[in-house]
């Protein structure tokens, strides 16, 4: 039933650009659910209920303002209830989602139209772990850990995913593809961590930092304690011209702080016992990721679609990308920015490209 509905001959009895239209209509539509998950993923709610909202006066929509494209255009970016804006971002997602189904279909609707919608699907998870990435600096193991399984199973059903004609072969590629990704990437981290693992952060003399049960607060930002304590071996280092604890003070000392331990000069105190701590330093040193698991798991869920080419060929190009933009942003003298930027946004650019034309375009270079 599933092949019949999907066999080309039988898509092919109606006008090709019907389909075109309805691919980019229903691209639409997933691109309004999409922006649901964007929303809610990171905060950990339910992307069933309740049904969408104004986040601002929690305004119930109606489903004939709830069109995709059309609603955010005809309301003018706002709401109909309290006039609040609405971000740009969910026409943007809407619009970008409904392009690349329709790109799907164009690059493979002739081939098979089970392919195009695959793959589609999956670009559309690379865009929501896109944007969240963009805003959160994470992406959620609904979209990495459940990519896995998706991709294994889609290579299940459909072997040309990987141009293989057995579905023995084709699982065989998707489980190479997730440890090649997933090991790459991690591989990276883990030297990476060697490499850049501290960050000296100079503070201008007399700096105050404090240090909660949950997070650093620097004089600009703070940073949360799973942000920076990867590993047990991770460590906060700075030496302090005072310390104050709840219940007692200290002078020109050292200060090491790990997930375990807190030392203070030579005495070693129980972190958890210090719910608070305040320091007086002009330098800090924290630890730093090259990349986070997040990147690791988002590149296997990669590998379980697209295979361990994809893999190879989505690093290098992410790197390039990176690069790119890294190199702009010091020439419009706005270093500050790249440091920000996630990488996840980088390896699903790539990864899309793979799918849109550069498999095709190594395949010509290799004469393959």
């Amino acid at each position: 039933m599933l092949s019949a509905t999907f066999d080309s001959r039988n898509w092919a009895n109606v006008p090709f650009h019907f389909w075109s239209v309805v691919f980019f209509v229903f691209g639409s539509v997933v691109g309004s659910f999409l922006n649901v998950c964007i929303y809610r993923l990171p905060l950990g709610q339910s992307i069933v209920s309740p049904p969408s909202h104004c986040p601002h006066c929690k305004y119930s929509i109606p489903w004939y303002l709830n069109i995709p494209l059309v609603t955010w255009v005809y309301l003018r970016g706002k709401c109909r209830n309290c006039g609040a804006p609405i971000s740009i971002r969910y026409f943007t997602v809407e619009l970008l989602t409904a392009l690349t189904f329709l790109s799907c279909w164009l690059a493979f609707g002739r081939q098979s139209a089970w392919l195009a919608l695959v793959y589609a699907l999956f670009l559309a998870g690379l865009i929501t772990a896109s944007f969240i990435d963009f805003e959160h600096i994470i992406i959620p193991d609904e979209i990495t850990v459940g990519g896995m399984v998706a991709g294994f199973v889609c290579s299940f059903l459909l072997p040309s995913l990987h141009d293989e004609a057995t579905v023995s072969a084709s699982l065989r590629q998707s489980a190479l593809g997730i440890v090649a990704g997933a090991g790459i990437i991690y591989f990276i981290l883990r030297m990476g961590k060697l490499v850049f693992g501290r960050q000296k952060v100079a503070l201008p003399p007399g700096t105050r930092i404090i240090f909660t049960e949950t997070a650093v607060h620097l004089p600009d930002k703070e940073i949360p304690y799973e942000d920076l304590f990867y590993r047990p071996s991770d460590v906060i280092t700075f030496h302090a011209h005072t310390v104050e604890l709840v219940d007692r003070c200290y002078k020109d000392v050292r200060v090491r702080l790990t997930p375990a331990s807190l030392r203070i000069g030579e005495e070693e105190l129980n972190p958890e016992a210090e719910p608070h701590l305040e320091a007086v330093t002009a330098e800090v040193v924290l630890p730093r990721e090259a990349m986070g698991l997040g990147d690791v798991k988002f590149m296997g869920a990669i590998g379980a679609f697209l295979g361990w080419k994809a893999v190879v060929f989505s690093l290098m190009l992410s790197s390039m990308i990176g690069s790119v933009v890294g190199v702009t942003l010091i020439v419009l003298r706005k270093r500050e920015w790249s440091s920000r930027l996630p990488y996840g946004p980088y390896i699903a650019l790539a990864a899309a490209i793979w799918i849109l034309g550069g498999k095709r375009l190594v395949q010509w270079w290799f004469g393959i």
